[in-house]
């Protein structure tokens, strides 16, 4: 992957010195363009060897442009907090918003890359990181980032070369140290390690941009013309760029599904709900004050039909746990902050860390009930977004995370009974609403979609619990056991790995 960037290429000071002011004017102008249209975001990754030129890079693109509109973010070894959530939370939460540029020194890519080369991670390790990525940038792609790739490279004598220049002019000489000539000697296994990386992520929707970085101004200019010619063609697109995905096929041939064969009718009565809401209360509080839950975190997803008793059945939760150790995240419309970042980037953001609870009061799953039916997005937003969502919560899962999901059903018989009855208590009036009523017309619409729901997102990691909700009591029994089994079972299992490792 690096022949084309061995070959010694050179501009010289004269056809520098004439081809830079043209260049930058050039890159303003498609920057003012790009804040103005606000459709886009752009991600520029800097990445390559050491005294290749990332940083001189970085900051001639200050040079260049304006930098009111361009954010640098700069990833090190990860923090107490950063530890504390998946690993991806931390490069979410750096997104650039749509009209903006963002440039990543050091991205998703040199944790796997360093850890790999220092043994820490194995081939397969860094395999299953690499599909992570390939699946994250997607996504960003999909939502209508524009992703930029380079890789500065340098051979090793020109490393060498590089790493001299440097220690000898007194103005850059503390860039270099002794971990830098340290990292020289593994030169071969880092070509080794990064040429697997680099082709493996290589994607059509995020290609890599190999540049020789040995000669300063010939690896300026050549980044500056492919970051101006890529932004002006997707300014000048019409559409985002999207990758295909296949339409859903109904296999539903006898009218059968998981929401018909709910039983609505199963009750409690109301000396047994007491019992049982006090029984389950009290085990919630004893096991996120387990020791072991410092390991873990509790993320609860509420959806279901309007007037299913989701805020009742939230409150008999939160009731059994201290309010220092838990958050609810309401969702609705998004907000204009919101809209100009990826869907998911409003919900990674209240992720929580170890030990903490959040409970979301709908969730990411609007995009393929609400934003479906109602048309806010197109088909194929919807379509990929199954598959978003699996990731998203197997990175939950995999950073320690109970990830328990409930769907709260009534009938439609029960759900105007209850609409009717808000509309008469005075302090239930503002939970009924004109959009309450027009989602009831589409009634046979969010069924549909509520089943695919299921079907293709009710996963080993986080599958969904469907809640016979027409009888509040028996519903709120329901989540309260679901909730201490789930966290009872992740418990056990944290148990097992420990006594596990210990006899190994």
């Amino acid at each position: 992957m690096f022949e084309s960037a061995e070959l010694g290429h050179k501009i010289d000071k004269e056809t520098y010195r004439k081809a830079v002011p043209e260049l930058r004017s050039a890159l303003l102008d498609a920057q003012y363009e790009l804040k103005e249209q606000g459709k886009i975001p752009v991600i520029v990754l800097v990445s390559g060897q050491d005294g290749a030129g990332k940083g001189e890079t970085i900051n001639i693109l200050y040079e260049w442009m304006d930098p009111r509109f361009i954010s640098t973010l700069a990833f090190s070894a990860p923090t107490d907090e950063e530890q504390q959530r998946p690993v991806m939370w931390r490069y979410w939460r750096a997104l650039p918003p749509k009209g903006r540029i963002g440039i990543f020194a050091g991205s998703w890519y040199s944790g796997p890359i360093h850890d790999r080369i220092d043994g820490i991670m194995t081939k397969s390790a860094v395999d299953a990181r690499i599909d992570q990525i390939n699946r994250f940038e997607q996504m960003l792609v999909n939502e209508g980032a524009l992703i930029l790739k380079f890789w500065f490279h340098l051979t090793k004598d020109g490393q060498r070369r590089r790493l001299k220049a440097l220690e000898k002019d007194p103005r850059t000489a503390w860039r270099v140290n002794k971990w830098n000539w340290d990292r020289l000697k593994t030169y071969d296994k880092l070509q080794d390690v990064v040429g697997h990386v680099l082709r493996m992520t290589n994607t059509p929707w995020a290609p890599w941009i190999i540049i020789e970085g040995e000669d300063d101004r010939y690896r300026s200019l050549t980044t500056g013309n492919i970051l101006l010619d890529a932004i002006k063609q997707r300014l000048a697109g019409t559409e985002k760029q999207t990758t295909p995905v296949a339409p859903p096929v109904p296999v539903n041939l006898d009218g059968r599904d998981v929401l018909s064969e709910l039983d609505l009718t199963l009750k409690i009565a109301k000396k047994e709900y007491e019992n049982q809401l006090a029984k389950w209360q009290g085990r919630i509080s004893e096991l996120v004050r387990d020791p072991r839950f410092k390991a873990k975190s509790l993320i609860c997803v509420f959806e279901g039909s309007d007037a299913a008793g989701k805020g009742g059945a939230v409150r008999r939760i939160t009731a059994a746990l201290d309010a220092r150790d838990y958050q609810i995240v309401p969702i609705a419309a998004p907000t204009e902050e919101e809209r100009a970042q990826p869907y998911m980037w409003r919900f990674w953001r209240h992720v929580p860390r170890m030990g903490r609870v959040t409970i979301f009061d709908r969730s990411w799953y609007g995009r393929v009930l609400v934003e479906r039916v109602e048309g806010f997005c197109a088909e194929a937003d919807w379509l990929r977004a199954y598959s978003e969502i699996n990731d998203f919560e197997h990175e939950l899962a995999d950073a320690g995370a109970v990830v328990v999901k409930f769907w709260l059903q009534i009938g439609k018989d029960e759900q105007l009974k209850r609409f009717k009855e808000r509309e008469k208590i005075e302090f239930k009036r503002f939970k009924i609403t004109e959009e309450d009523w027009r989602n009831r017309e589409k009634w046979d619409a969010y069924h549909n979609a509520i089943c695919d729901m299921v079907d293709r997102t009710s996963t080993g990691n986080a599958p969904w619990t469907l809640v016979e909700a027409n009888d509040k009591n028996y519903a709120r029994v329901k989540i309260l056991r679901t909730v201490c089994e789930r966290l009872e079972a992740a418990l056990a299992g944290a148990d097992d790995k420990s006594k596990k490792k210990q006899g190994t």
